[in-house]
């Protein structure tokens, strides 16, 4: 039924469906328009109600990876929106322009062979097709891939704890470069803090009486508000950086912003660029992320117990932990050198050499005259 309501003259309709009356405005005024969206209105409960679905066309992955990134952007963390970005970065121009239903497996193998071929990291390639299959898998478009896609080999030993010459050498050449680098620097290798969680740490999660230190936001949700008691080493170097900013606010960033010298508390700052002039001048490479390695090899090395270990470093598994603990090669021998008794007398007597099967005449009675 079709009628006026009002005296605009707007058109409404009216009809039963399914036992239920259906009253609706259509706001036109043409009586043309309003029969046409009564009809659609009828055919779209009929379709609904019948479980019909319209097949559309398959949108292009640049349009899907758009739609998909848009409805996680607000349950997700930063850090991981980032990531994707990063991911897209390197996806759009090889997959942007076509429709997900004709990615194939092939496109995906050719896109790992090019990306390696680039120099880029098994694991960062396995994060890329990550982000690419959760696109498809949000499209119901991964099925045709199950059983045929590989997961690149990834290394594991990529972090490594740095000697005691490599640490000093670094520690010398970032307190001659950039005194936030080298705060940040001597911290992380007394803490075992991640970079980010350094990078965004807040003088209200500093309390220099008590020497503690709480992390905010972490990476795990075992790392995030986990307390660290700060060491003499620690506390000193921040009791110093904390003499450069009296007029803080418990609000602000430890490390704050600095743009064109001027000061932003209240946006965390960053140390990339002298990070990489303290290693040319310490002569060797390693990542920031390494220092952490470090911290967790000597406390492994120190005989802490794991519970320890990662109460401070703030993992939430065995596996993680072996990961980054590096035992060094001189622990292993101090600790197997504990296991022997020191001798009374040297081992291997005078005229006796390394090598078992070179003995010299007379050390035993019952050894041959001549070896020949």
């Amino acid at each position: 039924m079709i009628y006026k309501r009002g005296k605009n003259g707007i058109y409404s309709y009216r009809f039963r469906f399914a036992g239920r009356m259906i009253h609706e405005s259509t706001k036109s005024t043409s009586k043309t328009v309003a029969i046409q969206a009564e009809r659609l209105r009828r055919r779209e409960l009929e379709e609904r109600i019948n479980g019909i679905v319209k097949r559309a066309l398959p949108p292009t992955f640049e349009v899907a990876a758009r739609k998909w990134m848009e409805s996680r952007a607000h349950a997700v963390a930063k850090n991981t929106l980032s990531e994707a970005r990063r991911c897209m970065k390197h996806l759009l121009p090889a997959f942007g322009p076509r429709l997900i239903c004709d990615i194939t497996p092939d496109d995906i193998a050719a896109y790992q062979r090019r990306r390696l071929q680039s120099g880029a990291q098994g694991r960062t390639v396995n994060l890329e097709i990550g982000e690419l299959r959760k696109v498809l898998k949000a499209n119901d478009a991964w099925l045709p891939f199950v059983g045929k896609y590989r997961k690149l080999n990834e290394r594991t030993d990529v972090g490594i704890a740095l000697s005691p010459e490599q640490e000093r050498a670094l520690l010398q050449a970032t307190s001659a470069i950039d005194s936030a680098c080298h705060t940040a620097t001597v911290l992380c290798l007394n803490t075992a803090m991640r970079s980010d969680e350094i990078r965004r740490l807040r003088w209200s999660q500093i309390d220099l009486e008590k020497r503690t230190l709480v992390v905010g936001h972490s990476k795990s949700e075992a790392g995030t508000g986990r307390a660290i008691p700060l060491n003499v080493t620690a506390w000193q170097v921040l009791v110093r950086w904390a003499g450069r900013y009296p007029g803080a606010l418990p609000e602000h960033y430890v490390f704050p912003a600095c743009e064109s010298k001027r000061i932003d508390p209240t946006r965390p700052g960053g140390w990339r660029s002298a990070w990489r002039s303290a290693l040319k001048q310490a002569g060797f490479h390693c990542r920031f992320h390494d220092l952490r390695h470090t911290c967790i090899t000597k406390l492994a090395e120190s005989q802490a117990s794991e519970q320890t270990l990662m109460a401070i470093a703030g993992h939430v598994s065995k596996r993680m932990l072996e990961h980054y603990s590096h035992i060094r090669m001189a622990a292993k021998r101090t600790a197997l050198d504990g296991l022997v008794p020191i001798p009374e007398r040297p081992v291997f007597e005078e005229g006796v050499h390394q090598n078992v099967h070179q003995v010299q005449v007379g050390i035993f009675e019952d050894s041959p005259k001549s070896l020949n």
